[in-house]
């Protein structure tokens, strides 16, 4: 089970960390990925860590670049995205989920996800 947390309302420029804590033994053995769905928008991939932390992959979006770094802590059973100089335009809600890290570098649905959290971002 995959739990989101972290979001709340922040203003334009700011940062923010958002956690995915995984429950169960398992957690170690997927890679986990986090989304974001807009308002009246498709839901849009970020980024995927391995399940090892040492490899991870970027959505190659333009406006993503350089803002966006995923992480995990397998001690925790938690996994990190940490973004920057936050948009207006970032305003989403923010889901986490596991799968394969090739399933995610395929852009296939992953299996499992969690419960998002709400990212607003004030201008």
């Amino acid at each position: 089970q995959l739990q989101a947390s972290g979001g709340g309302l922040v203003q334009a420029g700011d940062s923010l960390r958002l956690s995915c804590a995984a429950s169960g033994p398992a957690f170690s053995n997927y890679a986990v990925g986090w989304f974001r769905q807009a308002p009246g928008k498709e839901r849009e991939f970020l980024a995927a860590v391995s399940w090892s932390g040492d490899n991870t992959y970027y959505s190659r979006s333009r406006s993503l670049k350089g803002r966006f770094t995923i992480s995990r802590d397998n001690a925790k059973n938690t996994v990190y995205l940490q973004v920057i100089n936050l948009k207006p335009e970032d305003t989403a809600v923010f889901y986490c989920a596991a799968d394969s890290f090739f399933q995610f570098t395929i852009g296939g649905p992953p299996r499992y996800w969690g419960q998002g959290t709400l990212v607003t971002v004030s201008s």
